[in-house]
């Protein structure tokens, strides 16, 4: 089964525009060049992308490349409506056709925690990827010592499955 081509190129909140991530955008971004994000009126936040975002646009490239355009269960830019600034991204690490779920991850950029925005994005998101009907599970990974994480996970229903001597492992199922 091959997931389709993304037919939106957006998803919008309250607050909030989530744009999916293209090759071109990764690829710009790791030679610090924002002018395709200029020309679409966004800004980058105060300090984004941040280290985390530049650590993760290789595996975001290795993602897209698999498929032939956005799917929608890869990685999406988080930009507040108001000002159109790029605050973090949110997304999957692609599906997993046998098991029917796809794994999420989020990061804010330190000024705009603690304002609601993670759970904002991701409720769009899962409810988005859970409208397809191939969705069973959305599962995530945090640090065991990421209060941040563990209680944002847990307002969005996610259970906790398994830890280790650092990771805590969740599952959300499609009801």
């Amino acid at each position: 089964m091959k997931t389709q081509t993304l037919q939106i190129d957006r998803l919008i909140t309250e607050r909030l525009i989530l744009i999916p991530f293209t090759i071109q955008i990764c690829k710009n971004l790791i030679q610090d060049d924002f002018s395709d994000l200029y020309k679409m009126g966004l800004k980058k936040g105060i300090s984004w992308p941040d280290d985390d975002v530049i650590e993760t646009l290789p595996k975001i490239i290795n993602n897209l490349s698999r498929v032939e355009s956005p799917t929608g269960f890869e990685s999406w830019m988080i930009i507040k409506n108001d000002t159109k600034e790029i605050i973090g991204d949110l997304g999957f690490k692609g599906f997993n056709y046998e098991e029917g779920n796809a794994d999420i991850g989020y990061g804010i950029i330190k000024e705009e925690r603690r304002k609601g925005f993670a759970k904002e994005a991701a409720t769009e998101l899962i409810k988005w990827a859970f409208s397809k009907e191939f969705v069973k599970e959305i599962t995530a990974t945090c640090l065991i010592d990421n209060a941040g994480s563990i209680k944002l996970l847990k307002s969005l229903y996610f259970i906790e499955t398994k830890k280790d001597n650092t990771m805590a492992f969740w599952s959300l199922k499609n009801n």
